[in-house]
């Protein structure tokens, strides 16, 4: 499948619910507030931020809770996806979110980077969880 490309609208609205969303974050023990948006294939906006738990690891990073929205508004495919961090490098996804998104997204899924001032590297989903194991795998055979 070939997702199509982003529209500066659909970018900017992307940017707007990841950053608001981060704003939310419950971070008390690292202070890292992330947030996250996903665009389902309807072109509806579904936000998540981090949520940090006394009892680590049994949080919930900002895309997992994007991907939980997503699904509880019905949708199953993800056309892109938006994470907004701060500190000294540009936020992606740690690897156990790449691979839930992995279950959501195709291989082309456009996976962007913010912080509070700026866009900032853009990636695909195969980029980023390159070789990757998805539901495909479970239904040949």
């Amino acid at each position: 499948m070939i997702t199509p490309a982003l529209t500066e609208s659909q970018q900017a609205a992307l940017l707007q619910a990841a950053r608001a969303a981060r704003l939310r974050a419950y971070a008390p023990y690292s202070k890292f507030l992330v947030g996250a948006a996903v665009m389902d294939e309807q072109g509806r906006i579904h936000a998540g931020c981090n949520v940090e738990n006394a009892a680590y690891p049994q949080g919930v990073c900002a895309e997992a809770s994007a991907l939980s929205a997503m699904v509880l508004a019905g949708s199953t495919q993800a056309r892109a996806v938006l994470v907004v961090g701060t500190g000294g490098a540009w936020i992606t996804p740690c690897g156990g979110c790449r691979q839930k998104l992995r279950e959501f997204c195709a291989p082309d899924t456009p996976i962007l980077t913010a912080n509070t001032e700026a866009l900032g590297p853009r990636y695909t989903l195969a980029q980023l969880l390159p070789e990757s194991f998805g539901p495909d795998h479970l239904s040949a055979g």
